[in-house]
């Protein structure tokens, strides 16, 4: 069970990384990402009540991923690994 935990892991870090390197190409497109994420969770949290706690490291992971980002903050927090 571990094993495929940690491939799966290793699996989307891999996909980040590579639409990270990916948006990294054009400038716009990531300050609009970006933008657009930090929003996406704002709402998110505020609407649904989540109960993500807006810090430094979860803005920072969605700032960075953009709507990405989000997703990986939502998957983190329902699997109780972490925020």
């Amino acid at each position: 069970m571990a094993v495929s935990v940690e491939l799966g892991t290793l699996l989307v870090a891999i996909v980040i990384v590579y639409l990270l390197f990916g948006m990294l190409n054009d400038v716009g497109y990531l300050v609009v990402n970006s933008i657009m994420g930090i929003i996406i969770f704002f709402v998110l949290n505020m609407v649904f009540k989540l109960g993500i706690p807006i810090n430094l490291l979860s803005i920072g992971i969605v700032a960075i991923g953009g709507t990405a980002g989000v997703v990986l903050v939502l998957i983190i927090h329902f699997l109780g690994l972490g925020f």
